[in-house]
C-alpha cells in the first residue's frame, strides 16, 4: 500500500469503521511506524499527537480495535479502516466518538446470506439448512408457503411478538430459497431501490 505520509508532518488520518455494523468508530492518526504496528499486530495503534509516542487502542481498556481490512484513498493519504471492536470505543465508554449506539441489525441480513451461501457450498451434516438445500426447490417453496401462511395468522390475532418470529421464519426460508436458485437478498434490494425511483413502472 503506498500512503503519502508527507502531506501532514508524517501523519495521515485513519478513520475507524466497524465491518459488521460500517458505523463509523472514530478518526485517529498514524504515523508509518503506528502504521507498520498495526499491520504487524492485526490491532490499531495509533501515533497520539498530545503525547508524541505511539498507542495501541485498548493496551488500557482492553477494547481492541482488530483489523479486518485497510484501504487508502485515492489520494493515497487518508486510511480506512475496518476493524471488529472488542468493547466501546469512545474514553467516554461510548460505542462511538459521536456518541452513537454501534449497532445496524439491518446488517446482519447480509451475514446471514453469506453464511447461508457457505452452507450451500459446504453442505456440512447435521445442518438443518443442508437438509432443506438436499430435499430440493419442492420443500423450500413449501417452507417458504407454510411461514407466509403461519405470518398471516400471527398478523390478524395481533401479537406482535409472535409476528416477528413468524416472519423471521420466513425471511430465512427465503433466503435459502434464493440460495438455492443463484439468487440472493440484495438481489430483491437492488429490484426495490429500482421501484423506489419516480419514472419505474410496472413490467
Amino acid at each position: 500500500m503506498n500512503i503519502d505520509f508527507n502531506k501532514m508532518d508524517g501523519l495521515v488520518p485513519a478513520i475507524i469503521q466497524d465491518a459488521k455494523t460500517l458505523k463509523v468508530l472514530m478518526l485517529g492518526f498514524m504515523n508509518e511506524e503506528a502504521y507498520n504496528k498495526t499491520v504487524e499486530t492485526k490491532q490499531v495503534t495509533f501515533w497520539s499527537r498530545s503525547r508524541k509516542c505511539l498507542w495501541t487502542k485498548g493496551e488500557t481498556s482492553g477494547n481492541f480495535l482488530n483489523v479486518v481490512s485497510m484501504d487508502i484513498d485515492c489520494d493515497n493519504d487518508t486510511l480506512l479502516i475496518k476493524v471488529n471492536p472488542t468493547g466501546p470505543v469512545c474514553h467516554t465508554g461510548a460505542d462511538t466518538c459521536w456518541n452513537e449506539k454501534n449497532e445496524n441489525p439491518i446488517m446482519f441480513l447480509t451475514e446471514l446470506q453469506h453464511f447461508i451461501e457457505k452452507r450451500h457450498e459446504e453442505m456440512p451434516e447435521g445442518s438443518y439448512t443442508t437438509s432443506l438445500f438436499r430435499d430440493g426447490l419442492s420443500r423450500m417453496t413449501q417452507k417458504v408457503g407454510e411461514e407466509a401462511v403461519e405470518l398471516v395468522i400471527e398478523s390478524m390475532k395481533g401479537d406482535d411478538d409472535r409476528l416477528i418470529y413468524e416472519a423471521s421464519d420466513m425471511f430465512y426460508h427465503l433466503i435459502v430459497l434464493l440460495t438455492s436458485k443463484g439468487l440472493s437478498i440484495e438481489d430483491i434490494a437492488r429490484e426495490l431501490i429500482d421501484r423506489h425511483d419516480p419514472n419505474w413502472h410496472k413490467h
